[in-house]
């Protein structure tokens, strides 16, 4: 038995972005890539659609939130980064 693959969201929107701009049908992008003309067909349907969930899959609510606390986390250390960078700063111009 074959596991199931995982797509990421920027493999997903470069492949209907092929068929989109690039002009060529979903069955030649489909072939090239590998994968089935009606994964690739069902992927351009919810891009079309212009949602906010769209490639949500079949996530689960607890990695939503550890997606979001992970975005979160990336903003305090970045701020934090910064003030103690501002903090050296304004000590130098002090002396």
């Amino acid at each position: 038995m074959q596991t199931r693959r995982k797509f990421s969201l920027e493999y997903k929107q470069e492949a209907v972005q092929l068929v989109r701009v690039g002009g060529h049908s979903i069955n030649r992008v489909a072939r090239n890539l590998g994968i089935r003309a009606n994964m690739l067909s069902r992927w351009c349907r919810e891009y079309d659609t212009g949602a906010a969930t769209v490639f949500k899959g079949q996530g689960h609510p607890r990695d939503e939130e550890l997606a979001r606390l992970k975005r979160e986390l990336l903003r305090v250390t970045k701020e934090r980064d910064f003030l103690k960078e501002a903090a050296v700063f304004f000590a130098k111009e002090s002396k």
